[in-house]
């Protein structure tokens, strides 16, 4: 389970250092190999280990082509999808055309989200943030159902 907000830093060449606390289950469960993609609602990156992103994209591969919101889920999450290495130094390049659509440049933010990363540009999370929070505390809008017997 990846958990926690991190702080990371994009270097000239575009790649960002993987905190170490993930780098022994990304190296064992998945040979070192995360897959990058867009996040089709958020300006951000979604990061999964390979193993879980194999098992998504059969799920996306399967959907139905003739269906034009199938397809265009397709086009969006397969065709961006990246996969890289993490080197020796923990680092992972971040290709410029997903850095240009998130709007990632020297400062991002890794949220864990369980299975898989949400990267953000530093500033663009800090606003979004910002925003959640403000509709949490002026809520209007009812929780969903499975959320009203959560207890935290």
């Amino acid at each position: 389970m990846f958990r926690g907000v991190n702080g990371v830093n994009i270097d000239a060449k575009g790649r960002m250092v993987m905190p170490s606390r993930y780098r022994d289950s990304l190296q064992q469960d998945n040979r070192g190999s995360i897959v990058m993609t867009i996040d089709t609602e958020e300006r951000c990156l979604l990061l999964y280990p390979l193993a879980s992103w194999e098992e998504i994209e059969k799920k996306l591969a399967a959907l139905p082509s003739f269906n034009k919101a199938a397809r265009r889920i397709q086009r969006l999450l397969i065709g961006h999808a990246t996969e890289a290495e993490i080197d020796t130094h923990g680092r992972i390049l971040l290709p410029p055309l997903l850095r240009d659509y998130a709007g990632i440049t020297k400062h991002a933010m890794l949220v864990g989200q369980g299975k898989k990363f949400e990267l953000w540009d530093e500033k663009h999370w800090e606003e979004r943030r910002t925003q959640w929070l403000d509709e949490e505390s002026n809520a209007d809008s009812e929780l969903p159902e499975e959320m009203k017997s959560l207890s935290l």
